[in-house]
């Protein structure tokens, strides 16, 4: 299955499978960077483009459960001069995509030629008048409300949200390589560039104009540490149990209806296994991350390339192991 991310002086991979809090397979391929001779291992950092969504999300709960917001506030109450528009939009619904906020992406100038940050986000939003649809009655994926929610973790905590998650995630689970990245602030070990494919060959792509956007795509992790994260996730480390299942619960809309996203999870099953899953796609990098908790397994697949794809190789990776555990 891997095969592809083993190439000669070719971007690779790093997969790691979880059963019952044990390692079954941690294993690296490839090279981190092109021309390089730096192989791929388990202390490899991978920019996780939007499995960072669930560190957002656990660092809002985090602050729930201290009794320093609840989930139906609205971000008026933390954004000084936020439209109108915005005192319709709780915490609940930029957790749930269920916010109808304007994508970001799309209001980026053709002419910007610096990254924008989580504020530059915020200053999107606050030039709107109106969002996609009224809040709660749609769900629509949104880079937008996960930008809105770590910037909400620094008007409440009074930290920069990458020392946050250094302080409250990282530290406490040991993540000693984990890093949502800020240029020129912090530094990356052991990093994998990305890469993208054209012309029959393999050349560095590592960063856009939303790249330095931390609260929806800017953590950079190792398989090693993720397994950490994978076993917090299982035991409740940083949050009590309640807490935790929230954001494994689907969403409602406001006339009852579930959706299947919770607080930084998509919510399916697989082969009639419940699973939840996120993926993360950004320039240079493809990845996926898969639990079945019902069967205490994790399957964690990270890539340094725009091609290629991880969710059918840790569907393949499920479907030998179902029959097997």
């Amino acid at each position: 299955m891997m095969t592809d991310y083993n190439l000669e002086n070719a971007p690779g991979a790093a997969i790691l499978i979880v059963h019952q809090s044990h390692i079954v397979l941690s294993k690296g391929y490839g090279l981190a960077k092109i021309n390089e001779n730096t192989k791929i291992n388990n202390q490899t950092n991978f920019r996780l483009a939007s499995i960072t969504k669930q560190f957002t999300a656990m660092a809002i709960m985090i602050l729930k459960q201290r009794g320093q917001l609840n989930y139906e506030q609205a971000i008026t109450e933390f954004f000084d001069g936020f439209p109108a528009y915005g005192s319709s939009i709780t915490v609940r619904h930029l957790l749930n995509h269920t916010s109808g906020l304007i994508d970001y992406f799309s209001l980026v100038p053709d002419t910007a030629t610096e990254q924008l940050k989580d504020l530059d986000v915020l200053e999107l939003m606050k030039s709107q008048t109106t969002t996609y649809y009224i809040p709660g009655s749609e769900y629509r994926y949104s880079n937008s409300g996960y930008a809105l929610l770590a910037l909400i973790v620094e008007n409440i905590s009074g930290l920069n949200f990458a020392e946050f998650l250094d302080i409250n995630i990282f530290t406490p689970l040991d993540m000693i390589g984990s890093v949502a990245f800020e240029e020129g602030i912090s530094t990356i070990d052991h990093r994998a560039f990305g890469h993208s494919y054209n012309n029959n060959e393999y050349f560095l792509d590592d960063q856009s104009l939303t790249s330095a956007v931390l609260g929806d795509g800017g953590i950079y992790t190792s398989i090693q540490d993720f397994y950490r994260w994978d076993l917090s996730l299982t035991n409740s480390d940083l949050i009590d149990q309640n807490t935790q299942m929230e954001a494994f619960a689907p969403g409602r809309l406001n006339n009852g209806e579930e959706i299947d996203y919770g607080f930084g999870w998509v919510l399916d099953s697989y082969r009639g296994k419940a699973r939840t899953y996120h993926t993360g796609s950004t320039r240079g990098f493809k990845n996926v991350y898969q639990r079945y908790p019902d069967l205490d397994l994790g399957i964690t697949i990270l890539t340094n390339r725009s091609s290629g794809n991880p969710m059918n190789i840790a569907n393949q990776v499920a479907d030998i192991l179902f029959n097997k555990i």
